[in-house]
């Protein structure tokens, strides 16, 4: 009888999960299927996952031909953005966020973990609060901010490295909180075996705390490149020269008012998502025990 009802609960545990699976993954299968639909239909009210006359021509487009919607001057074509260059300056902007993430974050949640002084509580709790704000919140201040600070008689705000310091302070609140967990879990009397070795106390952070961390770096790597991948509001509120817009930009202008080429936004939408692919996959072995344990001790 046990084992009837035993046998029973595992037939539904099993049933349950492939519902979930296909409820994830028929989204994904149908942005395969927009992406080789060579009819590129602007309003697809049909489910299909094999397409008729399925074709990779969506991605040879999207990767070889220039963008025309993103041109310094719109009547000639060479000033145009092509994938490549869009792929660039994504990658310049994401590992950018990524490295003031790391550098910034591991400093200041080093001194959060390690030191005591005045504020510190309230510093946590501001963070946490900051965590909850929509990136989009913070556009207004960081637009004047940045506005402010010239380079060669151009505003920051319109130069890939402001985009990154944008992207880097919207990253920060949880690089401080996710690597200040982690700090905690990491014994002292490490850090105090290398002080009485004489080591100093940067050394230690070096040599000591950042290689035991390795699996909060790492998902404070991924987190970090992918604020500044995706993101799109604040670059099309700072960016002003075409030639330096990213992909998620190309993807967003797309979007027509009337009318969408649904195959090469969903063949875009396919090629962005593998770099990120990419870099969990290289991650992966540190990411779970990192989100755990900053979660845990956070």
């Amino acid at each position: 009888m046990h084992k009837g009802k035993a046998i029973l609960r595992q037939i539904a545990l099993h049933l349950f999960l492939l519902a979930v699976t296909a409820f994830v993954l028929f989204p994904i299968l149908w942005i395969v299927s927009l992406a080789l639909d060579p009819r590129n239909i602007d309003k697809p009210l049909e489910l299909r996952l094999i397409p008729p006359g399925a074709s990779l021509h969506a991605f040879r487009k999207i990767l070889f031909e220039p963008f025309r919607l993103l041109c310094r001057n719109p009547s000639d074509i060479s000033t145009c953005m092509t994938f490549s260059k869009l792929l660039f300056n994504s990658l310049l902007v994401s590992l950018g966020t990524s490295v003031i993430a790391v550098i910034l974050g591991a400093s200041a949640a080093y001194a959060f973990s390690r030191f005591q002084f005045i504020g510190r509580e309230a510093g946590m709790l501001g963070f946490i609060v900051l965590l909850m704000l929509p990136a989009s919140a913070t556009l207004a201040p960081l637009y004047v901010l940045l506005s402010q600070i010239k380079i060669g008689g151009e505003p920051l705000r319109a130069t890939l490295p402001g985009l990154m310091l944008a992207y880097g302070s919207g990253a920060l609140p949880f690089s401080i909180w996710n690597l200040k967990g982690y700090f905690d879990t990491v014994p002292r009397e490490l850090e105090e075996a290398a002080l009485i070795d004489g080591a100093t106390q940067l050394q230690v952070f070096r040599h000591v705390v950042i290689p035991l961390s390795a699996p909060a770096i790492a998902v404070t790597i991924l987190f970090g490149f992918m604020s500044g991948w995706t993101e799109f509001i604040l670059a099309w509120t700072f960016l002003e020269n075409p030639s330096r817009f990213t992909l998620a930009m190309a993807l967003r202008a797309m979007q027509g008012q009337f009318a969408t080429p649904w195959s090469e936004f969903a063949a875009l939408s396919i090629l962005m998502s593998i770099p990120v692919v990419l870099l969990f996959f290289a991650l992966q072995r540190y990411i779970v025990s990192g989100l755990a344990m900053g979660a845990v001790k956070g």
